[in-house]
């Protein structure tokens, strides 16, 4: 078993290159070879690419990494399969190979706790009185969730008080988020949405005249649905800003992340605008032919997570475009490299966490 407990202690934002470095290639090699001893798959992979695990010289970016479409066409798990608790699914349209992601005990703890550790740098470490933009999602299996799914329940984690605003037919009940609003207008609140549900609800339908009070003082985290914003040319400057003058929501926090690496997201500094890579996490951007692109240069984004122990997701080639911006001096202070992301690459496939409800 590996042990995190010496990782999971620090603060996520705290340690500079070298430091962090030398801390997540040696966690990341054990982890790799892990990988390669009880997952059958992907030491077929390893193989194939003549990679030599071993090695002491290997950089972190000479392991090889697995293309994000793999996990929607082969089962990859790492563990003994009596011991899987949970299935993630990614969200997609109907006919869409689907990501199947599978969870054991250990590896479910330790995303929380990596959740965990990241969210308090927005929220704290009290829970809130949380408003979720969307509807109460119905389970009937609550070892199987779709991405979000798996996300609203994630989230819920640093929620109390939970109020879903959408009611069954989608629309939007005032009774109850009046409510909420009443209840809480003078503390802090937790708002949580999909970026083009929060668009759809809180900016496009929900009406001024028929709330109690404005939003002053939520805190919204929200992410994924970019794609259909990106069609209306709302940019996420432009997104912030209309939910200022709408609501009067001025905290708001954009995040990054994938279902095939659930619990290791990316979160928006305030200060800055960027996404910033934690010490459980790491990013590259590669050109076409995969080679490391320097800062300011746009590529492929690969993503490294420490969190993937029950199945191979720590190493992955995303169909994201983004461009790294900078390591550890970033004028909001958080050490760690910090990027943006441009997009999805335009041959990939549509998929997403609330684009098609």
């Amino acid at each position: 078993m590996l042990n995190f407990n010496n990782i999971i202690q620090k603060n996520p934002y705290s340690l500079e290159k070298k430091i962090k470095y030398k801390l997540f290639k040696n966690f990341f090699t054990r982890l790799n070879y892990h990988h390669y001893k009880n997952c059958k798959k992907y030491k077929k992979i390893i193989d194939n690419f003549k990679f030599k695990l071993k090695n002491k010289k290997n950089k972190l970016e000479d392991f090889p990494m697995l293309p994000v479409k793999v996990f929607k066409s082969f089962e990859l798990i790492s563990v003994n399969k009596n011991k899987i608790v949970k299935k993630l699914i990614s969200s997609g349209t109907s006919g869409q190979n689907l990501s199947k992601i599978y969870l054991d005990k250990n590896n479910a703890n330790n995303q929380m706790k990596i959740l965990t550790k990241i969210v308090e740098t927005v929220l704290g470490k009290q829970r809130l009185p949380m408003l979720i933009i969307d509807k109460n999602p119905t389970l009937t299996n609550r070892s199987v969730f779709n991405a979000k799914t798996a996300a609203i329940f994630g989230f819920s984690l640093f929620g109390k008080d939970y109020c879903y605003i959408l009611d069954e037919n989608g629309d939007i009940n005032y009774q109850i988020l009046n409510s909420f609003l009443r209840k809480y207008k003078n503390e802090k609140f937790f708002v949580f949405g999909f970026t083009s549900i929060v668009y759809d609800y809180l900016i496009k339908k929900l009406s001024n005249k028929l709330i109690f009070s404005d939003f002053k003082n939520g805190i919204l985290i929200h992410g994924g649905g970019w794609k259909k914003l990106e069609k209306l040319k709302i940019s996420n400057e432009k997104f912030k800003k209309k939910l200022s003058c709408k609501i009067n929501l001025t905290n708001v926090y954009n995040y990054y992340g994938l279902v095939e690496q659930t619990g290791s997201i990316f979160i928006e500094s305030k200060n800055c605008g960027y996404f910033h890579a934690s010490i459980y996490s790491d990013i590259l951007i590669r050109d076409n032919n995969f080679n490391i692109l320097d800062k300011n240069k746009k590529g492929l984004i690969q993503l490294f997570s420490l969190l993937p122990t029950s199945y191979p997701g720590h190493n992955i080639l995303t169909e994201d475009i983004g461009e790294l911006k900078g390591e550890d001096d970033c004028k909001c202070g958080l050490k760690g490299k910090y990027f943006v992301v441009h997009g999805r690459t335009k041959k990939s496939e549509v998929r997403g966490c609330s684009d098609v409800r």
